[in-house]
């Protein structure tokens, strides 16, 4: 997921909303149950790289902004990183199970519900906050931060790794290079763009 944010002004709701969108198409073609087993996990291994990344940028500077910006901001971004943590347990136990396995589709199903969930709380309430609560110039600067942090981030999830800053700032990009190392000798996809290249 990447959006050229810093050439067309878009801030970071933008930004986190297209990323919601892209991670929605992802969801319909796996609940449709169409294709092999083998495309199945690999849509599944891009749907999670995608959400892991998300998170992160949002954990490292969103929720950071909305404690800062909103007189909520604390409850709202405790709330939201429970949520990311339940998404990540799943996320980290769909990683193992094999797609022709029934529990595949029952903790996909759970994840797609917190997700929507997820996403609808944040689309309602907390985007529209932030805009009107920070100043456009800071929103932009957030996209362009959480693009950069996309970049460097894990791909797998870690769900015993802090939430939090400082430590999640330093940790990250660590974690994120041994993923990105793990995917590229496995040849695990983390995105469509790298999907569609594995199945020329």
């Amino acid at each position: 997921m990447t959006n050229p944010s810093a050439t067309s002004g878009q801030d970071v709701v933008d930004v986190l909303t297209a990323d919601h969108r892209e991670v929605e198409a992802l969801f319909v073609q796996l609940e449709s149950r169409q294709g092999t087993p083998e495309h199945r996990r690999q849509l599944a291994d891009v749907m999670i790289a995608e959400l892991v990344r998300h998170a992160v940028a949002e954990e490292m500077h969103v929720y950071p902004t909305a404690r800062k910006a909103l007189p909520d901001g604390d409850q709202i971004a405790e709330h939201e990183i429970s949520e990311h943590a339940d998404a990540e347990r799943t996320m980290k136990e769909l990683e193992s199970v094999d797609p022709s396995d029934p529990r595949f589709d029952e903790l996909l199903a759970h994840l797609t519900s917190t997700i929507r969930h997820h996403v609808k709380d944040e689309e309602s309430d907390l985007f529209p906050r932030l805009r009107a609560a920070v100043a456009s110039e800071e929103m932009v600067e957030l996209a362009e931060k959480v693009e950069a942090t996309k970049k460097t981030a894990p791909t797998r999830p870690h769900p015993a790794a802090p939430d939090r800053p400082p430590a999640n700032r330093l940790l990250n990009p660590g974690a994120g290079l041994v993923d990105r190392m793990r995917d590229a000798l496995s040849g695990r996809a983390t995105s469509m763009a790298e999907l569609g290249e594995k199945q020329r």
